[in-house]
């Protein structure tokens, strides 16, 4: 008797606590979401990862070792896409020949970036870039190629390895002066190189920027 006396008890405890808990989820104030979300973040790797990621431009001379590379590149691969035409091409260099060479045609056309001390090449210093051409006959290929790129950043975020998106390089990349650089990455006839990406081991520890979170809203 004692035996089932002491089972109902249990039974009636535990249901007591599932109602604190279900009447305090329901009285969970901001602050306590706040908390919740702070939680989250320090728990999950993945949330973790993306919240901590900076855009680096000052790195290590080190290019990064192909093996990590690859698992980079193949997680950009595995993005989503539309209709899983997979309208993107990639390149990676991390040959220094290659990255230099078109730097001094990039300080030839810009001189002004080499009175900049910490200025090494045109990818943000970068030893390794990686170039992404989308196809041109695809309305949703810009969009493809970001969801591509952002895979491939925080996967490198998360092995040690930093990375900044770069226009300028790319825009100087379709330029005459660069059109040998260009050739040499050989995109396939109607593709476009629509950005690049500086990869590297970082050499400074950037401050997170504020980000505006009153610019989402939730809509009932």
């Amino acid at each position: 008797m004692k035996k089932v006396l002491s089972i109902l008890l249990a039974g009636c405890c535990v249901c007591s606590l599932i109602s604190c808990g279900q009447s305090a989820q329901k009285d969970t104030t901001k602050a306590g979401t706040e908390e919740a979300v702070q939680s989250v973040q320090v728990e999950n790797s993945v949330v973790e990862t993306i919240m901590t990621r900076r855009s680096i431009r000052q790195y290590k001379p080190q290019a990064v070792e192909r093996e990590k590379m690859q698992t980079i590149v193949e997680c950009g691969i595995n993005a989503p896409n539309a209709m899983n035409r997979q309208a993107w091409e990639v390149r990676v260099v991390d040959n220094a020949d290659y990255i230099n060479g078109v730097t001094e045609l990039y300080k030839k056309a810009n001189p002004k970036v080499a009175e900049d001390p910490t200025f090494k090449n045109m990818f943000r210093n970068a030893p390794t870039v990686v170039f992404i051409a989308r196809d041109t006959q695809s309305e949703s290929s810009p969009f493809d190629c970001g969801l591509l790129a952002e895979n491939m950043m925080i996967s490198a975020w998360s092995m040690g390895i930093g990375s900044c998106c770069l226009g300028t390089p790319a825009r100087f990349m379709r330029s005459p002066e660069a059109a040998e650089y260009l050739q040499k990455l050989g995109f396939s006839e109607g593709y476009e190189l629509l950005y690049c990406i500086g990869f590297g081991y970082p050499d400074e520890t950037p401050a997170a920027k504020p980000r505006d979170a009153a610019k989402v809203k939730f809509v009932e």
